[in-house]
């Protein structure tokens, strides 16, 4: 079929879909410099989900620094676009309350507000008398505080599509309406297919890129192209009251998540929004490709309960009529993030869709990021969890995506409180020790789909969670697990790893190629690395082992699996590698701490001494009669061993273990116990402490590199270590042995932030919370520029003393590790 008149035959890129993304990312490349794009649009621009959403500009709520960055850029576009396009946003910076009832919710906000004023947001914890004068038909019973965000508001989606649209035309982007998106063409290169064009109802486009930016559509047509995007349709509600005489049509926003709504003036009346506990799913087997601007039949029997709740905070609207009651679809994601990157599996695909109902507040600042990604090759901000390659094919299953959507919907306006977790499509994944783990008493937790203990209440016993902010009744197995990997000897499961075979004849080469640190050595060894990108950024943080002169295996992070392996399947060309995913097929048991050798040692006839298996070696060895890869390594810095066991032969391994570690005081270990002793040690975590944006030398992994070979990124590597950057990696531990850390906890150096804390944990052995987090100074970060300040963290608004090191503050030489 010939393309139709308005319809080039080629263009570099081509995004498929018309709303608020799509638009911003065409308008976003074109200032990129890439204007060569088509962006087609099925019906016409804002239609789908656009054209009906609130209009909220809410930055307050994240601990991200990626998820703030984006909504602060898109709040300030849609300040200035006018003043370029001609066509006004609708954007009212009327300000935004958020207001809290509960404890929990409160220290969240404060732990929110502090993380997000070092980041540049405006917002204040006011009392309920301002929140009164500020929104004075709001009962404020029951309410103890607020958060107020001055520069916050409302915009106009439809007008903020169209001058998102007109920047991108000006700019020689060229947009085409009624124009329906087909299958992708594509070639073969290397070991993942590329795209080299998009078939359309209109004729096809040869193009070297495809950006899916079709909203609740984009599930079903990434399924059509080959590429997992989970996002699922619910019903969403909003109602807009009959005019209230007086109404402030510049008041601000407010936000009461405990009563499920939302309210803002809107056409001389008040629009309650809804963010129900009991949600419904909308189109499981998929939303009708003619549904553009549609509204679905309100269900008044679920809603009637959340409704009257939400309107009782603001009395007013149940005393005046209703002249809209609005339900329309939305859609969200497994686990409340967008769904944004190059797909893994195919090259030159990219997604931008999942957006849970925030799309509008970030259209800006995600387009900005996307069309940066695809122009310059890169992103430029941390985006490993929104990675769209973190998802796996069973989050596609219909039944999943029914009961994730209704929980994940149903939680947006909970409390993030440490302890919660989700409990919808739990199971994927089991342990091939699952039936011992219970046994032993575990609380498992989902970890990438799969069951793992995060803590075990002991043999026989149930394990029990009240989610809190303070210390819990279970801390102590907690604290006891910690100190038997310390004192003796823990077991831990850790079969979720993602775990590679990598075989062939260029296998070695490859992996050389890709990695920093030399991996291709001895065999029987095996070698912590990074592989980097061109610029240096770290895009994984794994393990390589040797096990013959073509078979290697590579165990990543389970957060990283999808972007890793995808990431070693793009550089394979036309060498010749085999590329197996094993991760299901293989038990990994971690055997750890100072009497683990001993342990071992009672199960295996062979010399595990330091001199016959020293550190790093890697040998097939039979255990308890089963034969296992034992690793010598270690993730909590104590002597140690990972074993690899085939998953049907696991369990007996476990229990020999068990049985024979009892004489060694040994205890199963669980997940928790295992971030409390990695941050004890300043051992990293890829996706938690270090991200893509990171380097070796900001990440303090400069040993792990090996400059005599060439890899990847080995220039960019140089260069740092010629011209350090101003960040840097540390470690944090409170002096006071009482308050906790859980992440995002500000820095500062002498009164004055500089930095943040990127993952906690707490320090048994240290005795305090403990942290990895970054720092930056106006030179380069030194021993002596830390040693030289005074250090506190902010801890929901306290400030408590803390030591800050480069080197970790347990055991800094390693000796343990090597002993």
């Amino acid at each position: 079929m010939s393309p139709a008149p308005n319809l080039p035959a080629r263009a570099r890129v081509v995004i498929i879909g018309g709303g608020v993304i799509g638009t911003s990312i065409a308008y976003h490349l074109a200032h990129e410099g890439v204007t060569d794009v088509v962006l087609v649009e099925r019906d016409r621009l804002t239609s789908g989900t656009t054209w009906h959403a609130a209009g909220l500009m809410t930055c307050f709520g994240s601990t991200s620094e990626t998820l703030t960055g984006i909504r602060l850029y898109s709040r300030d576009l849609f300040a200035r676009l006018e003043a370029e396009t001609g066509l006004s946003t609708g954007f009212r910076p009327v300000g935004v309350i958020e207001a809290v009832g509960e404890t929990d919710r409160l220290e969240e906000y404060r732990r929110v507000a502090a993380f997000q004023r070092r980041l540049g947001l405006e917002v204040d914890e006011i009392g309920p008398r301002e929140m009164a004068d500020l929104f004075p038909l709001a009962d404020m019973d029951g309410l103890t505080a607020g958060f107020h965000v001055p520069g916050d508001g409302r915009v106009n989606p439809v007008d903020l599509t169209m001058s998102l649209a007109r920047g991108a035309k000006n700019l020689g982007v060229r947009i085409v309406e009624g124009v329906t998106a087909g299958d992708v063409i594509t070639r073969v290169d290397g070991a993942l297919p590329r795209i080299t064009g998009l078939r359309t109802d209109a004729g096809d486009i040869e193009c070297e890129i495809v950006v899916n930016c079709t909203g609740m559509w984009a599930r079903q047509l990434g399924e059509r192209h080959g590429v997992v995007i989970p996002n699922q349709a619910a019903e969403h509600y909003y109602l807009i009251t009959d005019t209230i005489p007086g109404l402030d049509p510049d008041g601000p926003v407010f936000e009461d998540p405990a009563r499920h709504g939302y309210y803002r003036e809107e056409g001389g009346g008040m629009m309650v929004g809804l963010f129900e506990p009991v949600a419904a799913a909308w189109k499981l087997d998929g939303i009708p490709d003619d549904f553009s601007f549609g509204t679905l039949p309100a269900d008044w029997e679920r809603m009637a309960p959340t409704l009257e709740t939400a309107m009782s905070r603001v009395p007013v609207t149940l005393d005046v009529g209703v002249r809209t009651f609005f339900c329309g679809p939305e859609s969200f994601t497994p686990d409340r993030l967008p769904a944004v990157g190059e797909a893994p599996d195919l090259q030159g695909y990219f997604v931008a869709a999942g957006l849970n109902s925030v799309g509008i507040l970030s259209s800006g600042g995600l387009g900005r990021v996307v069309a940066h990604w695809i122009a310059q090759g890169r992103p430029d901000v941390d985006v490993t969890a929104i990675d769209v390659a973190r998802f796996r094919p069973h989050q596609l299953h219909r039944d999943y995506r029914r009961d994730r959507v209704m929980e994940v919907l149903g939680k947006t306006y909970a409390a993030h409180t440490p302890g919660v977790e989700l409990l919808t499509g739990r199971g994927t994944f089991v342990s091939p020790v699952h039936d011992e783990m219970v046994a032993a008493g575990a609380k498992l937790k989902d970890v990438s789909g799969w069951e793992s203990a995060d803590w075990y209440a002991g043999d026989g016993q149930s394990a029990r969670v009240t989610p809190s902010w303070g210390r819990q009744p279970w801390f102590d197995r907690w604290e006891a697990e910690h100190r038997a990997v310390r004192e003796a000897v823990g077991l831990i499961d850790m079969s979720f790893m993602a775990t590679f075979e990598v075989t062939g004849r260029d296998a070695g080469a490859i992996l050389q190629r890709v990695s920093a640190g030399h991996v291709d050595g001895d065999v029987d060894r095996i070698t912590y690395t990074q592989w980097l990108g061109p610029d240096g950024g770290i895009e994984a943080d794994l393990t390589v082992t040797k096990r013959g002169e073509n078979d290697f295996l590579v165990v990543a992070s389970d957060t990283a699996h999808g972007h890793t392996l995808a990431w070693l399947r793009r550089q394979v060309g036309d060498w010749d590698v085999t590329i197996e995913d094993v991760t299901e097929a293989t038990g990994q048991l971690n055997v750890q701490g100072p009497a683990s050798r001993e342990l071992l040692t009672r199960l295996t006839d062979v010399d595990l001494s330091d001199d016959a298996f020293p550190f790093r070696t890697a040998r097939s060895i039979m255990v308890a009669g089963v034969e296992v890869l034992c690793v010598r390594i270690t993730y909590v810095g104590e002597l140690g061993y990972e074993l690899y066991v085939p998953r049907d032969r696991t369990a007996a391994v476990w229990t020999a273990l068990r049985t024979e570690g009892t004489a060694y005081g040994l205890l199963p270990v669980g997940l928790r116990a295992l971030g409390s002793l990695r941050l004890e040690k300043a051992y990293r975590d890829y996706g938690h402490d270090i991200d893509n944006t990171d380097t070796v030398g900001m990440a303090g992994l400069g040993f792990a590199v090996d400059p005599g070979h060439d890899f990847i990124g080995r220039d960019a590597v140089q260069t740092e270590r010629e011209q350090p950057r101003h960040d840097r990696l540390v470690q944090v531990l409170l002096t006071d042995p009482e308050p906790l850390m859980f992440g995002a906890e500000v820095l500062l150096r002498d009164g004055v932030p500089v930095g943040d804390v990127r993952s906690a944990s707490y320090g048994w052995t240290l005795g305090g919370a403990v942290g990895i987090g970054s720092v930056a100074a106006d030179g380069p970060v030194t021993k002596a520029w830390l040693d030289e300040g005074t250090w506190e963290v902010d801890v929901a608004g306290t400030l408590v003393p803390a030591v800050v090191s480069l080197r970790p503050l347990y055991d800094p030489t390693s000796a343990r590790v090597r002993a």
